[in-house]
């Protein structure tokens, strides 16, 4: 899949395209995807994780070869760094559903802030031909330095197609569910002082 070939392949980039509201199902017992009525203000730290996602390499796995080999695609990168990406990309979606958004720098006492840490950001291939694009983070909610909650988020997506451009789609809308998984989740949790 990531293999070189006989034929001088152009080098592509890829990013998870304009944002959109997505219809993703919801967690179950949450509230619908829109700006959770406890919390009007919300700062998102920037995403951390592995390493090997504070570069632009698009990574691939062989579940059915090798689960342990990360590989990279020869000819294909995402336009940005993945913790960045998925960072944007979670704020947009949450501003999107009405929520004011702030970074750390921002002035922001006694507003809720969010760390999100990802442990997988992959296009995993369980067969020759049958690949998923697959999100595992964890998202810590606190308040003055106080944790309210932390849940674990995983999403898979199958991918249109075993190649680069098949594994880009499949980790945008994992990335966009996610986000969606994220917003229901925030709608869920008690955010008053104790």
């Amino acid at each position: 899949a990531g293999c070189a070939s006989n034929k001088i392949q152009e080098n592509m980039t890829y990013d998870f395209g304009p944002a959109v509201v997505t219809a993703a199902a919801p967690l179950q017992g949450a509230a619908p995807a829109s700006a959770p009525p406890n919390i009007a203000a919300l700062v998102v730290m920037d995403f951390t994780g592995p390493s090997a996602l504070e570069n632009e390499r698009m990574f691939y796995r062989l579940a059915y070869a090798d689960a342990l080999q990360a590989r990279t695609y020869a000819h294909a990168r995402w336009a940005n760094e993945p913790l960045q990406m998925l960072t944007q990309r979670v704020k947009a979606r949450l501003a999107q559903s009405g929520m004011k958004v702030l970074s750390a720098t921002d002035a922001s006492t006694g507003v809720p802030l969010l760390r999100v840490e990802v442990d997988d950001f992959v296009h995993a291939f369980s067969g020759v031909s049958q690949s998923e694009g697959q999100i595992t983070l964890r998202a810590s909610l606190f308040n003055d330095h106080r944790l309210l909650d932390q849940r674990t988020f995983t999403r898979t997506t199958p991918a249109p197609s075993a190649d680069a451009p098949g594994g880009a789609r499949a980790l945008a809308a994992s990335t966009d569910a996610v986000a969606s998984d994220i917003l229901a989740w925030l709608a869920t949790v008690d955010t008053r002082k104790r």
